[in-house]
């Protein structure tokens, strides 16, 4: 026994069916609108039908109604017209002999199809078919491009020695052109994704948002038929919505400045801020509502996620109301998930082309370092031995100041861009929270040092290196810092022996590690952890990383 849906069941069916008759199709889609009491034996049958009461009897064995009260005669007709799946019943020369209301809809698109299927059927059965013969299931596609899913079952003919086909036919066309429409989002988000690396690597930052614009343009106007978009990625440092893509926003909305919260931020500060999609279906009437594109009449945005975590927002407008369905909403989610894949692929290259840039800095620096210095030592040396020659040494002085400039110049031309939010200069902002603080950076990589310096420094801290972990701990010996940030892996001392040693010589100072690809050989974050280790930086980090854990670490 299986019950319908209580809100939308038709009531209590009997169905009357002996073991082997094969009607499995026909008794699943009456459940789909009917509580159905199925028996296979006879007098079963007979008993309920005289104990309880059914709206209907379905049978394929006619003459058990002389057994049974009138007030129990079949309406097997209005059952199965209320099944919204088409059911017919096809005979030994491939006829239809009964349907339903629903196969008779279906009946110009695929009738034809299923008769032809079933003579088939007959032709390559054997003599004695078997009524237990699995089913066939078959896929349709109709003239109008309608799809239908059809299965056909044999079952014993009661009113003589052959077999009936139960054919069941479902309209699937919605499910697959969804289907469809899914498998062309997946196919061209794998081309925005993609990006040639030697295209890619002849191209600056700006260039690479640029391209990367242009395919999010193109595929939003062929997938989703929208003209009009705007991407903006969220700043974690102070949880602003940062605009970095769009497609017909006027001037004066592109200066609207939003940030991730349910409150007085519009839809998109909304939507970052819970991760929840949102569609507004007539703007004028919408509260959380903030001026998009001119004469907006009704908006969808979407979270952008990446690894479950909300990185920005997607926003697509239109000049109509209710534009945008549940499924407009569902397409948007999946391409937004492929578009903050694409952007942290563009970030990774990025921070590749910075990485790169630093070494090429630090190799140059290396390499020149040596002649610089000799021409230095050598202008000092003429200095001392031509002193009271007041125009030497004031050439040899310029000499030594070109040197300088020299060194400054290399590194200005080899300075690592930023990333995709900015593309622009480094400059000086005094962080509050930062100023003035005094940080130690223990690493054995220079350019590790000197960028942790430089970005530190920036923010108001006073940093001072060491290049391994004895010289550490002498400097910490010799004054009181409020912060030390350590590499794990070094010549000498581990990391967590400098831990623990700061720990011994100055125990509020706090202490922070880092580690590249998260190795750790000698267990040190593990066990430095539960003694107040203040976080760990995993190498490439970002600068809005280091910058977080820092602030955490003075201000716990």
């Amino acid at each position: 026994m299986s019950a319908g849906n209580p809100e939308t069941s038709i009531g209590r069916i009997l169905v009357y069916q002996p073991a082997g008759t094969g009607c499995g199709p026909l008794i699943d889609a009456l459940r789909q609108v009917a509580d159905v009491h199925l028996e296979e034996e006879k007098n079963a049958a007979v008993s309920a039908l005289k104990h309880e009461h059914f709206v209907a009897l379905i049978t394929s064995v006619p003459h058990i109604l002389q057994d049974t009260p009138k007030s129990a005669g079949p309406q097997l007709n209005v059952v199965l017209d209320s099944i919204n799946q088409g059911v017919c019943l096809v005979d030994g020369y491939g006829r239809i002999i009964w349907c339903n209301a629903k196969f008779t809809e279906y009946s110009g698109e695929v009738g034809e199809r299923i008769q032809d299927l079933c003579r088939d059927i007959y032709r390559n059965a054997n003599t004695g078919w078997p009524t237990s013969h699995r089913p066939r299931s078959i896929s349709l596609v109709s003239p109008s491009e309608r799809f239908f899913d059809a299965t056909v079952t044999p079952m014993e003919d009661p009113l003589g020695d052959g077999t009936l086909l139960v054919a069941v036919v479902t309209d699937v066309t919605r499910a697959r052109r969804l289907q469809q429409k899914m498998d062309a989002i997946d196919s061209a988000c794998r081309e925005l994704v993609r990006l040639d690396g030697g295209e890619a690597n002849r191209m600056d930052v700006r260039q690479r948002l640029d391209l990367l614009e242009k395919k999010i343009i193109q595929l939003t106007r062929d997938l989703l038929h929208y003209d009009n978009f705007v991407i903006r990625l969220l700043n974690r440092k102070n949880l602003k919505l940062d605009l970095v893509l769009h497609a017909g926003l006027p001037i004066e909305a592109q200066h609207v400045d939003l940030f991730s919260s349910t409150e007085n931020n519009g839809i998109s500060g909304y939507v970052a801020a819970t991760g929840r999609s949102y569609i507004c279906a007539d703007a004028s009437q919408d509260p959380r509502y903030v001026m998009g594109i001119e004469n907006a009449r009704s908006s969808l945005t979407v979270p952008l996620r990446l690894h479950d975590q909300v990185i920005g927002i997607f926003n697509i407008e239109s000049d109509k109301t209710a534009a945008f369905s549940e499924e407009d909403r569902q397409f948007a989610e999946i391409f937004g998930r492929h578009i903050a894949i694409a952007l942290h692929i563009l970030d990774l290259l990025v921070e590749e082309r910075h990485a790169t840039t630093g070494r090429l800095a630090d190799n140059v620096t290396s390499e020149i370092a040596g002649p610089l210095g000799d021409i230095l030592a050598d202008a000092s040396s003429l200095m001392e031995d031509y002193i009271g020659h007041d125009d030497l040494r004031l050439r040899l002085q310029g000499i030594a100041d070109n040197v300088v400039k020299i060194r400054e110049c290399i590194k200005q031309v080899t300075r690592p861009v930023g990333g995709i939010l900015g593309g622009k200069p480094s400059e000086t902002q005094i962080d509050p929270l930062l100023r003035d603080k005094s940080v130690l950076v223990v690493d054995d990589e220079e350019i590790i040092r000197q960028t942790v310096h430089d970005v530190l420094s920036r923010y108001g801290c006073r940093v001072e290196l060491a290049r391994e972990g004895h010289e550490a701990i002498a400097m910490i010996q010799r004054r009181s810092y409020d912060l030390v940030i350590s590499d794990i892996r070094m010549p000498g001392l581990d990391g967590y022996s400098i831990f623990a040693e700061v720990k011994k010589i100055r125990p509020d100072c706090p202490v922070i590690f880092m580690t590249g690809f998260g190795y750790d050989p000698t267990h040190s974050i593990v066990r430095a952890t539960p003694e107040g280790l203040a976080a760990v930086l995993y190498k490439p980090f970002k600068v809005n990383e280091l910058l977080a854990g820092v602030r955490g670490a003075v201000t716990a």
